[in-house]
């Protein structure tokens, strides 16, 4: 199994384990990862403010190289892969917008490359694969499946998975060994977009989240969102200051859970790296 990779700037930057992990679990799955050469930033938090062309036409670059190789692209950073979507859906459903993108980029785009989420990619390695991977079961480990806003909306574009009750994480992690636990907020926002105009209200929308995970049993958060990741690991000690809260759970990407069941070192795809401790977690498992 062979897809272009798109890593896009999170996955070289603050979430460099996210990158680290996908690369790691792909491999032991036998899926080959082909990056997209001289790739550039999806413009998904500023390119399309200044225009519906503009943010349509700067994704729609990545997406020529792996058309021309003939491959469906994984885009692991949920911001990206809605943008990536977004390119082909307009590509494929509205021939007047398709001519201007290709105008704008001085390139020939059809359309033909399907868009996948890493949990896409991954999941159709098929279930029996992940399971003879396994080496250390995350036995015990209550996990909290988040899966935020771009994966599920608009359910006419993001159709990854079902948009009121997605599980394509939950059975991910059940896969390794994992114990899913069921609660209301798997697809509610974490109010990360916010951050620089209204961080109060970021700081309220995210602790919402992070009550309920723990209100619902969870040990841990996994996500695959490097944006939703970054806001609910990092601003909890501003939530505990804020709210009187005791908040210390962990929250990583699925994929460095996988990784870990499959035998990788913590350190090995970048969990040190995270605000909240993780080891006495990890060790409920084993």
């Amino acid at each position: 199994m062979k897809y272009a990779y798109y890593p896009g700037c999170s996955l070289h930057s603050t979430a460099k384990g996210f990158d680290m992990s996908v690369k790691d679990v792909c491999k032991k799955l036998d899926i080959e990862l082909w990056e997209v050469p001289d790739w550039a930033c999806c413009g998904a938090s500023s390119a399309h403010s200044f225009g519906h062309l503009l943010g349509l036409a700067v994704p729609a670059k990545t997406l020529v190289p792996a058309e021309k190789e003939g491959l469906d692209i994984v885009a692991p950073c949920a911001a990206c892969w809605q943008r990536l979507v977004w390119v082909n859906h307009e590509v494929n459903s509205n021939p007047k917008m398709k001519e201007k993108i290709n105008k704008a980029i001085g390139a020939e785009l059809n359309g033909t490359s399907n868009v996948l989420s890493v949990m896409e990619a991954i999941a159709a390695a098929g279930e029996e694969k992940i399971s003879q991977a396994v080496k250390k079961p995350l036995k015990g480990l209550k996990v909290a499946a988040y899966y935020g806003c771009y994966y599920v909306k608009p359910p006419k574009i993001a159709h990854v998975d079902d948009p009121e009750r997605p599980h394509m994480i939950d059975d991910l992690m059940a896969a390794v060994g994992a114990e899913p636990v069921d609660w209301p907020y798997k697809t509610e926002c974490c109010g990360a977009s916010l951050n620089f105009v209204d961080f109060n209200t970021t700081l309220a929308m995210s602790k919402k989240v992070v009550d309920i995970a723990v209100k619902s049993g969870a040990d841990i958060i996994v996500t695959a969102c490097p944006i939703c990741q970054m806001n609910l690991d990092m601003l909890q000690a501003k939530m505990n200051k804020k709210f009187g809260t005791n908040f210390n759970i962990p929250v990583c990407y699925f994929t460095q859970l996988m990784a870990v069941a499959m035998g990788s070192s913590p350190a090995d795809v970048g969990m040190n790296k995270n605000y909240v401790p993780f080891e006495s977690t990890l060790a409920k498992s084993g």
